[in-house]
């Protein structure tokens, strides 16, 4: 029996994790046409089939499945010697893979992203500004970034912000001759700029205070997917828009928005990367977090 080469091996532990040869091609940077004739090769070579095809979809079969339990660890062992061999070299190379909403993305630009690049310039970054949350592990992508109260708990987590807060705000014009909302049920009777959420649902707005939640599908015949034209809405005299008090900060502070309900919006944790906590940490994505530590400190000892 001839034996299968690293590459072909490669491959099929790709196509068994994705469960897709598009999607196992589009990691590995080859055809599918190309993936689909290795891993036939790979199983006549091997004389087992290794994989149930439909139309739909790919799964190992159960022999599929013992080969990629061995064949997990030995990948990983190998991964960690080639990035003992980058580290002896002082620079990690190759392409880091990050998932992250725009706000996140816009904040690692400004921060972490700059000083990374200049410090490991045999790296490429691909960050991705994606709306809805995605299964980083499935996508092929190395971290993530949301919000902590999204990351999911089988995930190690890094935070990259502070404390957050979503905050109602509107403009002077908007708020001129009108009563000012003292408690959330008040919004009811006010024009209010909705936010499609990517999954195309309509966010509800979430308020607490003294332990009483309160959440609410408020009226409004404006709706928007983007915060940033949310705030931009709000200033307008639209009516009032429930975003990250970050993303309004500059308007609050000149006076082209005010802050109403500030009492019922309190802090959630905020911005975290998360990379699954099974797998082995690539060099890149190492020195990413190490350069993400670098930059908080810095942030937090001039504070």
């Amino acid at each position: 029996m001839t034996k299968p080469t690293l590459a072909d091996l490669t491959a099929f532990s790709a196509v068994a994790a994705h469960r897709s040869f598009r999607r196992a091609a589009d990691a590995l940077g080859v055809s599918r046409s190309s993936l689909s004739h290795a891993m036939l090769a790979l199983e006549r070579e091997l004389g087992v089939r290794l994989l149930n095809r439909t139309t739909r979809s790919v799964a190992p079969t159960e022999a599929g499945e013992a080969l990629l339990m061995r064949l997990g660890p030995v990948l990983r062992d190998l991964d960690e010697a080639l990035d003992a061999v980058a580290d002896s070299r002082g620079s990690p190379s190759g392409t880091l893979r990050i998932n992250a909403n725009e706000s996140a993305a816009r904040l690692l630009l400004r921060t972490v992203v700059p000083r990374y690049l200049k410090r490991f310039p045999r790296m490429e970054l691909d960050l991705v500004a994606e709306g809805r949350l995605v299964d980083i592990v499935e996508k092929d992508f190395d971290a993530g970034v949301r919000l902590g109260e999204s990351v999911p708990r089988d995930m190690v987590s890094v935070r990259v912000s502070d404390d957050l807060r979503f905050v109602v705000v509107a403009s002077p014009s908007y708020l001129a001759g009108r009563v000012s909302p003292q408690v959330p049920d008040d919004l009811r009777g006010h024009d209010c700029i909705r936010q499609r959420l990517p999954s195309g649902k309509r966010y509800r707005w979430e308020f607490r205070k003294h332990g009483q939640e309160i959440v609410l599908d408020v009226p409004g015949a404006l709706t928007l997917d983007s915060i940033g034209l949310m705030v931009e809405a709000a200033s307008d005299g639209l009516g009032f828009a429930y975003v990250p008090e970050s993303a309004a900060r500059e308007r609050l502070d000149d006076g082209r928005l005010h802050m109403v309900l500030e009492d019922w919006c309190p802090f959630i944790p905020g911005l975290c990367l998360y990379y699954p906590g099974h797998r082995h940490v690539p060099a890149g994505l190492r020195a990413f977090i190490d350069v993400l530590k670098e930059v908080k400190n810095s942030r937090t000892a001039v504070q």
